[in-house]
Formats: structure tokens, sequence, C-alpha cells
């Protein structure tokens, strides 16, 4: 059974629409990971919303900027965790695929006080992600920036071609190859953000700077290689071929959990906002690193306030 209530009311457009993957997480801080066959006491836990596209909805919403989740979800308990998360955070649900039986990814996360790590353990059964025929066509189009990722091929492949046949920007946020129609899919991402693994598997570079150039071309708004600590290094069209760096912000980590996907939800944010690509890349860095200062993955997403503070400058303002 399959039910939509979608609202009209869309006339001021949206700034982050994103249709994918969203995750309860259950995160357990020990103070160091365990060994095979032992057991080991928690320090702490706690349960939180996640997921690449719900986390980076949560961060464009901190900074200011509107956003809209249109996925799919059941009417189970952890769906209503969801979107009463989101709700709570601003974010607007009513496009919101209903589906018996789906639920959004499942996570427990250990997170290794000693090391500052963590291991994520995730469960996938009844994830659905974007729809293959929903949302309506209009929502797309009313949108600034349209977030992607793997949870749901066929819809997201939908929404990107029309995205991209309106010339909306479309920012992908992609860990691993997938099947048919990935590539398609990766194609059309304008945006590409890509942490250092998955960049060097696709390109053989050895490095985050060679690996950019690499996955550059004529078709790309931008490409950045995130590189945590080792900042991230980016092509954009506003100066093709001529790769350049951004150093990480050093910061206390307490928690790495959410980083990346934070860093996309702050370059979609200042994507929404026509920001340069130096100044996205320097929100999105500075905002993932105040999370990484931070337990959890949403619970330690900054403000627009805190990381005009961090940074020392008003440009969201």
């Amino acid at each position: 059974m399959l039910q939509v209530k979608p609202r009209k009311d869309i006339s001021a457009g949206i700034d982050v629409l994103g249709l994918g993957a969203v995750a309860v997480d259950d995160l357990f801080f020990l103070n160091e990971f365990p060994q095979p066959d032992s057991k080991v006491r928690v320090v702490s836990s706690e349960r939180q919303a996640g997921g690449l596209t719900g986390t980076a909805l949560v961060a464009a919403a901190r900074l200011g900027r509107s956003a809209a989740y249109a996925g799919t979800l059941g009417e189970d308990d952890l769906s209503r965790f969801i979107t009463n998360g989101l709700e709570s955070e601003g974010i607007r649900t009513e496009w919101v695929v209903r589906r018996a039986g789906a639920r959004p990814y499942r996570s427990a996360i250990i997170v290794d006080m000693k090391t500052k790590s963590r291991t994520i353990l995730s469960c996938a059964d009844g994830v659905v992600g974007a729809d293959d025929t929903l949302p309506e066509e209009s929502l797309i189009l009313s949108s600034r920036v349209l977030f992607v990722d793997h949870s749901g091929l066929r819809g997201m492949l939908r929404a990107a071609r029309i995205a991209r046949s309106a010339g909306i920007a479309v920012v992908g946020d992609f860990e691993h190859r997938h099947p048919a129609p990935f590539d398609e899919l990766f194609a059309l991402t304008d945006h590409l953000v890509l942490p250092i693994e998955f960049a060097r598997l696709l390109t053989g570079a050895g490095d985050g700077r060679r690996a950019a150039e690499a996955l550059w071309d004529e078709t790309r708004a931008a490409v950045v290689v995130t590189m945590g600590a080792e900042g991230c290094w980016y092509v954009s069209a506003e100066h093709p071929g001529d790769a350049r760096h951004q150093p990480a912000f050093r910061v206390e980590v307490v928690d790495t959990t959410g980083c990346g996907d934070v860093f996309h939800g702050a370059y979609a944010a200042c994507l929404s906002r026509g920001l340069g690509i130096g100044d996205r890349v320097r929100v999105a860095s500075a905002a993932a690193a105040i999370k990484a200062t931070r337990p959890g993955g949403q619970k330690g997403i900054p403000s627009a306030a805190e990381v005009d503070e961090f940074l020392n400058r008003p440009i969201l303002s």
C-alpha cells in the first residue's frame, strides 16, 4: 500500500531536497573496542537519527536553509522516530512516501573513546529510499539543490534527470560503487563529494589531489575529495583543472560519526546560497570539524552562528 500526502504550498521553493538514506542509530560508547569473545561494559548509550541524506538535511537546516525529505518510510515506530526528528529541525516531511513494511536503516555504532574512532553495524531490511515515481516533478523543480545517495537508485536517477534538465544542482554522497543504474546517476551528479577511499578505488590515484583531478570533467560543476584530518582537495568550474587544497581545522576529536554527512549537508547549504567553491568547502570543513568535537551524528551538528564564530567571519549571515 502506497500513501503520499503532498502539500501544494511550495511557491517559496526548497533549498535542499533529499530522497535517500535515513537511519536510526543506537550509539554505544566504550572505553576501548572489544576483543573477540569478550564482555565489555558500555559507558553510555543513546539513540539518534542518522543516515547520509538525513544528516545532510539536518546540517543544511541548522545552517539556516529550508530543507525537505521525500523518501520512502513506513508507519512503524522507527519511521516515526525519523520524521519526528526531521520535523523538530524544521525539515518538511509532508512529501514522504508511505509504504507498508518500509523502514529506515538501523545501525549499532560502537564508539571507541580511547582511539576516538567508531564502528558501524548497519541493517538495511525494509529500506526503500527514493521511490521510483515520486515525489512529483513539481517538487523537484522547486528545489535549489537535489541531494542524492545510493538508497533507491532508480528513483534517484529519475530525480537527477529532472533536476539536471532544469539546471538544478545535484550533490552526491557516495561511499561505494553499486549496480546499475549507479553509473548513470554518478555521471549526472554535477557536485561530486567523495571520501578519499572511494575516490582512490575509482581512479587508482595515490592521493587526493590526483583523485580530484581524475574525477573532474567539463560536465561537472565541482569535485571534492575529502580526507578527514588531511583536509580536502577540490576542482571546480570556477578554476577548471586547477586542484586546490582546503586544510582541515585542528580540533580535539570526540566522535567522528556523521562528519562526512555533515560536510555534504553544509556544502549543499552553501551551494543553495550561491557561495563560491572556496567558501563552500571552507564552511563544510568547519561544520564537520565542530561536529567531530561532539558525540553522536546529528546531535553534534553546529548552527550557522557556531560556524560563523568558529571561522570568525560572517559569511553565513
